[in-house]
């Protein structure tokens, strides 16, 4: 109904965020790698080992007794070691050890492994996987995991010296997304998370595959559901390379944007069906070359055209001359200003996936209860692309949705109603989409992007339906502010 507000489930407080994290397992948190050495080894070379593995502890086996014991030699060991006086190389660690460790399960609550670490007044517990060793959890590292997880995530990318520590940090991404929104987190705040990790995790990985001067002089951008910080889980690439003018690109360009698809795809990002990627040499181009085709999508429109604007709308940098992007969206915009026809020509695909009516009176009336909805066709691509076209008629340069409907709001052009409630409704939206995939990982399945109505209940129902009612209004609005009905 007309100036509806949506609900949304309600966000856990601080304190009870706290109190779930401490539910969660040891290994959900960051683990150091546990190094080893015999009860023999002198000082100096354990030392040698702290500066080549960037580490602060080692663990320490003796081998003297059945079952052998193991200990833990600190920096607060070597502090002892030093004010002893003896020559570190003729000073056995053992002897400056501390038996037993204190250890805890990969299984176990975190909170647990901080009551042991309070107990026993000690900075670190092993990790154990039944007897095995599997790491080392700090206490800096256990409570950085309670107090914010993507800072240690961000700290593993920029601290990842090759693809494959990427690949880790990556994973663990979904994992803390999995987890907020299991616990509560709201979606808006869930998504500007992924979309700060995922975009230093690009960058990371371009300064890893590309040489210096080709990362000085372009702009990797990612485009989409990513460039507008809505998209949680892993799905297609969509991605472009704008080159400096005048600048001599290495001669295995090709090999190297090849190299980074590759890569996007081993950490779970799948090649684009569309091949919207800079592997595809029609997605990487001089800024000139991008210029003049941009200019040709707005003066010489057809469908591809129009497809193609509509994703480079949603462009966001996340590596090297952000401004070679910004020159170009200025000039997109520039051009489309006072050009209702083509705004209106831009704004119909609002229809490009028929009406909701079809499968949403089949749910509603339970005549079919095994429904596939595909929410991004019925739902989230009419209301992002209705707020797009809105954005583009008035100037609007905020990426997001969220952002362009609080600009439309402010500027007067949006119902303050009605923008709350397209807020929530795309909310809801990615919301389903976002538990749908998650189960459909838990099965280990692929993320299909659509939601099984048998999975929903009542609530999720009616909120469904609120956010399809909403996104009704919102064509009928869209149909007279760009007489779309007119066009046929």
């Amino acid at each position: 109904m007309p100036g509806t507000h949506i609900a949304s489930h309600a966000p856990l407080s601080p304190a009870h965020e706290l109190e779930s994290l401490t539910l969660c397992r040891v290994d959900e948190a960051h683990l150091r790698p546990a190094v080893e050495v015999s009860f023999g080894t002198d000082v100096l070379a354990v030392v040698r080992l702290f500066q080549a593995r960037k580490t602060t502890s080692v663990l320490v086996r003796d081998t003297s007794t059945e079952p052998h014991r193991l200990g833990i030699f600190t920096t607060t060991g070597l502090q002892r070691a030093i004010l002893n006086g003896q020559a570190l190389d003729q000073l056995a660690v053992g002897g400056l050890s501390s038996f037993p460790v204190i250890a805890v399960q990969a299984a176990d609550q975190l909170g647990d492994a901080m009551a042991e670490m309070l107990r026993h007044r000690v900075h670190r517990v092993v990790v154990r996987d039944g007897e095995a060793v599997v790491g080392l959890l700090e206490a800096l590292d256990l409570f950085s995991f309670l107090s914010n997880q993507s800072h240690l995530i961000t700290v593993e990318i920029e601290n990842a010296s090759d693809l494959s520590g990427l690949s880790l940090a990556s994973s663990r991404i979904t994992r803390m997304m999995g987890w907020l929104y299991r616990n509560g987190s709201r979606i808006e705040l869930i998504a500007r998370l992924v979309q700060q990790l995922n975009a230093r995790l690009f960058e990371r990985a371009w300064q890893l595959i590309a040489p210096p001067d080709l990362v000085a002089n372009s702009c990797l951008f990612v485009m989409g559901s990513e460039g507008r910080g809505e998209q949680l889980l892993k799905t297609d690439q969509d991605n472009g390379l704008i080159l400096c003018d005048g600048y001599v690109p290495p001669a295995d360009l090709e090999a190297i944007c090849q190299r980074f698809s590759d890569a996007l795809a081993d950490f779970g990002y799948p090649p684009c069906p569309g091949n919207i990627m800079l592997s595809n040499p029609q997605w990487r181009r001089t800024a000139s070359d991008w210029g003049q085709t941009t200019r040709q999508w707005v003066m010489m429109p057809d469908g591809q055209s129009l497809m193609n604007l509509a994703i480079f709308m949603g462009a966001h940098a996340v590596c090297g001359d952000a401004n070679l992007l910004g020159d170009l969206k200025r000039g997109i915009s520039d051009r489309m200003m006072d050009n209702d026809v083509m705004v209106s020509r831009f704004a119909a695909a609002i229809d490009a996936f028929g009406s909701e009516s079809g499968w949403w009176s089949r749910l509603v009336g339970r005549s079919d209860p095994d429904v596939a909805l595909n929410l991004k066709k019925e739902g989230v691509f009419p209301l992002v692309h209705g707020i797009r076209s809105l954005a583009l008629a008035h100037q609007v340069a905020e990426n997001g949705t969220a952002a362009r409907i609080a600009a439309l709001v402010s500027l007067g052009q949006l119902e303050p109603d009605l923008g709350n409630d397209l807020r929530d409704s795309l909310h809801v939206f990615i919301g389903l989409k976002l538990r749908a995939g998650l189960a459909e990982l838990e099965q280990g399945s692929p993320v299909s992007g659509t939601v099984n109505s048998a999975s929903l209940g009542t609530l999720d129902r009616d909120l469904l339906q609120d956010a399809i009612g909403v996104v009704k209004r919102f064509r009928a609005v869209l149909r007279r502010r760009f007489h779309l009905d007119a066009m046929g």
